[in-house]
């Protein structure tokens, strides 16, 4: 009876008993929520599970790099950022030297809207237009890619920063400042799943 109840228990067990999931921890900025969707494609094709959180990821999605990058940075993309406005705005196409003055003194027929000091976007914006210049206080602060469209719909004299994947029918583009990275950013050297998610990104 015992021999015959543990070939019984024994069969019941599963034989290869389900491996646990790996967890990859990941944070995007606003701009750089396209990619975040590619590497949740890239994370399901490979069976990771991905956990999105600000705090210490093991991948972080960016726009251009910051002024001292001391983690490994991996190019998976490009950006172009760009100056726009509403369509029905009087701001007629910028040069480089009009975009700077408007952005640092303002203009009476204008509403000027920028990103937070600590935002990917606005150190690209502040790399390639302002060059030193600082934006004038005047200015208002949106809080994502997704608050300035918002804001640039809704305003006839609002003027802003856009990445091109994020402009739409309604709005105009006055001043296209460049073309920057997006970055995979790791805390050290990547290893396993990482490369894995980072591999496929690129490839994409």
């Amino acid at each position: 009876m015992f021999l015959v109840l543990a070939f019984v228990l024994f069969a019941c067990e599963p034989a290869n008993p389900a491996a646990e999931p790996q967890i990859v921890n990941v944070y995007a900025t606003s701009v750089a929520q396209p990619w975040l969707t590619e590497l949740y494609s890239c994370a399901a094709n490979s069976g990771v599970v991905l956990n999105v959180s600000p705090e210490s990821p093991e991948i972080y999605l960016r726009v251009g790099g910051p002024n001292s990058l001391v983690s490994p940075a991996y190019k998976i993309g490009q950006e172009e950022i760009l100056i726009a406005t509403l369509r029905e705005s009087p701001v007629q196409n910028l040069t480089l030297a009009g975009a700077q003055d408007l952005f640092a003194r303002g203009n009476p027929s204008t509403h000027v809207w920028v990103y937070p000091s600590d935002a990917d976007m606005q150190g690209v914006f502040d790399q390639l237009v302002m060059q030193g210049r600082s934006v004038s206080s005047s200015a208002s602060i949106a809080v994502s890619v997704q608050d300035m469209i918002d804001v640039l719909k809704s305003e006839t004299a609002a003027i802003g920063i856009l990445p091109r994947h994020a402009m739409m029918s309604d709005l105009r583009e006055v001043y296209s400042a460049g073309t920057v990275p997006v970055l995979a950013v790791t805390k050290s050297e990547p290893q396993g799943a990482v490369v894995d998610l980072i591999s496929c990104l690129q490839n994409n």
